[in-house]
């Protein structure tokens, strides 16, 4: 017993055939191009020496403390945190200035989730949560003065820092899909952001 055939009949199918295996080839090669990339048809991934990498380019900083001292802050040291969908920094920092002589060295140590920013296709650090900043050798008077703006100091450190950037060719492909970056997920291995439908 013969089935009917699938898809159009007579004329059409012929031109059908072709826009089917046109289609199928796109798709296909959006796949190809995308693990290529380190990017998947359902997410993209970000390890953790790319993320380092990125945030190494932001500093050194130097912040100021009402123009009584400066907070130098050098490369942070990152790590993952997946129980709590976060990442950690440790940053080596100097505190120096007029009300701090000589310059004494230090650890500043802060907890941060991350977000996607659809203006300029960034990830960055934001939710910034101290959890210490230690000096060592100061005086009872540096000590609280710096004790008193450790909390801004570490918003003003890291908060909206970006970590990485989508590329060009990575957005045409989402674009060419009608998906956007969804949820950031911090995992063993590094960040994994899943792809969403963009909103019709």
């Amino acid at each position: 017993m013969r089935h009917p055939p699938c898809g159009p009949t007579g004329p059409n199918r012929r031109r059908w055939l072709v826009q089917a295996s046109g289609a199928a080839a796109l798709v296909l090669t959006a796949g190809l191009r995308a693990a290529s990339a380190g990017m998947g048809i359902s997410g993209y991934t970000v390890s953790l020496a790319e993320l380092s990498a990125m945030l190494s380019e932001r500093f050194p900083r130097r912040l100021s403390l009402a123009g009584l001292a400066t907070l130098e802050l050098q490369a942070p040291l990152l790590a993952l945190r997946p129980e709590a969908n976060r990442l950690r920094a440790q940053v080596p920092a100097v505190l120096s200035g007029p009300a701090v002589a000589p310059p004494h060295g230090g650890m500043l140590e802060v907890e941060f989730g991350l977000r996607y920013e659809p203006r300029d296709h960034t990830l960055r650090a934001h939710d910034i949560a101290l959890q210490s900043l230690e000096i060592e050798g100061l005086d009872p008077a540096a000590a609280a003065l710096l004790h008193a703006w450790a909390p801004r100091l570490a918003r003003r450190a890291l908060g909206e820092v970006v970590l990485h950037r989508l590329e060009p060719k990575d957005l045409a492909l989402l674009d060419g899909l009608g998906l956007q970056p969804g949820a950031i997920t911090v995992t063993a291995q590094g960040l994994a952001v899943t792809f969403e439908r963009k909103p019709p």
